[in-house]
């Protein structure tokens, strides 16, 4: 597991915090200890709440196995983010992201997975901007932006590798709202305990399944396509 990945309790939230010390990058042992975070938070708590580091939230997948000389690495990376951003997807509780900066690639395609995403104020740039960087965007990736992006932006977002400043990113839908980066935070457990007083744990599950469970199962079986394709670099 990695020590970037901490988890503590605030009311009937969790609060995992995702700090690597530097681009807050999607290591395969970052994605497993996210993944065992949102997991026990889902056993223990009413909602969960991801926050990144100060004007990181995370830079996507790990270049150097995404760009190293093992093409087997490099699928296996790309099926456990997909994997993750299915898990914070189809979340018995729910999932609210602070975003305290950058979110870019895999690090932008999971704002699409959550419930409400909170981002911070200022020079941060968040989307998917796989096309620009020589790498086809996952069908995945695709089709949760599509769920999830307003339809205008969809297009210049996804084939145009367009990377939106935090209030562009509120108009296309990658966030909710905009706070001062010292808000983020609190801003974020703020909702997430707001979501665990509202919403009746049972009731939420079985919503839960209804409303994304047919996507999430066509996201499922695309992941073959998305072995295929993830790394077509002309």
């Amino acid at each position: 597991m990695s020590d970037a990945v901490t988890t503590t309790t605030d009311g009937d939230v969790a609060v995992i915090r995702l700090d690597d010390g530097k681009a807050n990058a999607l290591s395969f042992d970052v994605l497993a200890a996210l993944s065992a975070a949102l997991e026990a938070a889902s056993q223990e708590s009413k909602a969960a709440v991801l926050i990144g580091r100060e004007g990181k939230f995370s830079a996507g997948f790990d270049l150097s196995v995404m760009t190293g000389d093992s093409v087997e690495a490099a699928a296996d990376l790309l099926v456990a983010g997909a994997r993750l951003g299915l898990q914070v997807f189809e979340s018995p509780i729910p999932v609210v992201f602070g975003v305290t900066g950058h979110a870019l690639a895999m690090g932008g395609i999971l704002l699409t997975c959550a419930d409400y995403r909170v981002g911070a104020d200022g020079p941060y740039k968040l989307g998917l901007n796989e096309v620009a960087i020589g790498m086809a965007v996952p069908s995945f990736a695709v089709e949760m932006c599509r769920d999830r992006l307003v339809k205008s932006w969809f297009t210049r977002c996804v084939q145009h590798a367009h990377i939106c400043s935090p209030d562009e990113a509120v108009a296309a839908s990658f966030l909710d709202e905009v706070v001062p980066l010292d808000e983020v935070g609190a801003r974020a457990i703020a909702v997430a305990q707001q979501l665990a007083d509202t919403v009746h744990p049972g009731p939420f599950r079985v919503t839960r399944g209804i409303v994304r469970g047919a996507l999430a199962e066509e996201l499922r079986l695309g992941i073959d396509r998305d072995l295929k394709a993830f790394n077509i670099r002309a």
